[in-house]
């Protein structure tokens, strides 16, 4: 029998409070003994907490906020683990999820990442398992979510998990992707397409690394078996209107990567469309409508 292989998990901090002691701490309970901790220049004194609270975790301030995925290659760098459970600071893992994750990941050879299913702290599923979305359909969702969440375009465009929805991934399966909230990829096929794009500073770079992956012929794969709560939003929540943009940049980076062929001639409609909902967002924002 082959030796489990070496894993660390990098978490990736920016502002984060007492949930980056919860996550590490889960962490911990979990047997995660390699625990490296990026942190994007917070100024909530949770890096100081934190190397009070488990001096053993690797701390990687990084002077300024990198980014999510930026963050992660930094943390990644600093170790040589085959295996990395990436994680945002708000996640805390159930007991035996990263058990059930490994032995997913581990079971076949061209899987290059697994993610487990994500619920709010008061069990609320959070979609955490998508399909790859076309034009007509990522349209549909940015425009008609604004005033109608619950619409055919969105549960496309999610492949939504919660139990409100009849539609949704229920069972463990193949995925095009998942959320990079929480997700245990391995180090190989991380190294073989140059891990996260920088250049996304927050959103989309989940989906991104996992379309890249599958262009390297790798899969991906859904293990509701294993649980994850996340508070979803704790650090971005307080900068929406930055984070708002972010997104809509990080839609369009996508876009310009992805469309191929004739496709490639629709992108400044794209450019447009984006432009014009974020404008509706932010000014539905400004009016206090959530």
């Amino acid at each position: 029998m082959s030796a489990p292989p070496s894993l660390a998990a990098v978490v990736v901090n920016h502002d984060g409070g007492a949930g980056l002691l919860a996550c590490v701490a889960s962490l911990r309970r979990e047997g995660v003994g390699e625990v490296v901790v990026v942190d994007n220049a917070s100024s909530d004194g949770s890096l100081v907490a934190l190397a009070e609270a488990d001096p053993a975790a690797v701390l990687v301030p990084t002077g300024r906020n990198l980014g999510y995925g930026a963050g992660v290659n930094a943390g990644a760098a600093r170790s040589g683990a085959e295996v990395l459970l990436v994680c945002n600071a708000d996640v805390v893992l159930c007991p035996r999820s990263l058990e059930r994750l490994l032995a997913v990941l581990t079971s076949r050879a061209d899987l290059a990442a697994v993610g487990p299913r994500l619920v709010s702290p008061d069990g609320v599923p959070y979609p955490s398992a998508r399909e790859f979305p076309d034009l007509l359909t990522a349209a549909g969702h940015a425009f008609v979510s604004l005033v109608r969440p619950d619409n055919p375009w969105t549960r496309r465009y999610r492949l939504a998990e919660e139990s409100t929805l009849e539609e949704g991934l229920r069972e463990e399966g193949d995925v095009d992707w998942v959320s990079g909230a929480c997700l245990l990829v391995r180090r190989e096929a991380f190294d073989a397409v140059g891990g996260f794009d920088p250049r996304y500073f927050m959103y989309v770079e989940d989906l991104d690394l996992c379309w890249r992956l599958g262009r390297a012929g790798w899969a991906v794969r859904f293990v509701p078996s294993a649980q994850v709560v996340h508070e979803l939003g704790a650090s971005t929540s307080r900068r929406p209107l930055r984070m708002l943009a972010a997104h809509h940049v990080s839609s369009y980076r996508f876009a310009a990567r992805s469309l191929e062929g004739w496709r490639r001639l629709l992108l400044p409609a794209v450019g447009a469309g984006l432009a014009l909902r974020f404008a509706l967002a932010a000014t539905r924002r400004g009016e206090g409508v959530r």
